[in-house]
């Protein structure tokens, strides 16, 4: 039988705390690292580590600015993430669909 859809499973997006952030992301739109990071219950080290990736792969775009005279990082799902992460969840579920 075979699971022709596993291999549309996108690695970047794959990773727990990866898949967490475009989650958030595709709804918010823009979430600051602070916001992430209680929401995902992150420590700053391995979030910082999940967006770099996500941002090399072009799926997230980050800002820093300040706020308050204090740094503010934000970051935002990209047109190019959200198709990504639209055709993870396509393929994601003719996997599990396609189980029954």
């Amino acid at each position: 039988m075979g699971l022709p859809d596993l291999g549309r499973i996108d690695e970047v997006i794959h990773g727990r705390m990866r898949l967490g952030i475009m989650v958030y992301l595709a709804d918010a739109e823009t979430a600051d690292f602070t916001e992430l990071k209680t929401v995902l219950e992150a420590t700053q080290g391995n979030l910082s580590v999940h967006l770099k990736k996500l941002e090399e792969a072009g799926y997230v775009s980050i800002s820093k600015s300040f706020r308050a005279n204090k740094p503010l990082t934000q970051a935002s799902i990209t047109p190019a993430g959200r198709k990504a992460f639209a055709a993870y969840l396509e393929a994601l579920g003719r996997l599990i669909g396609g189980r029954g």
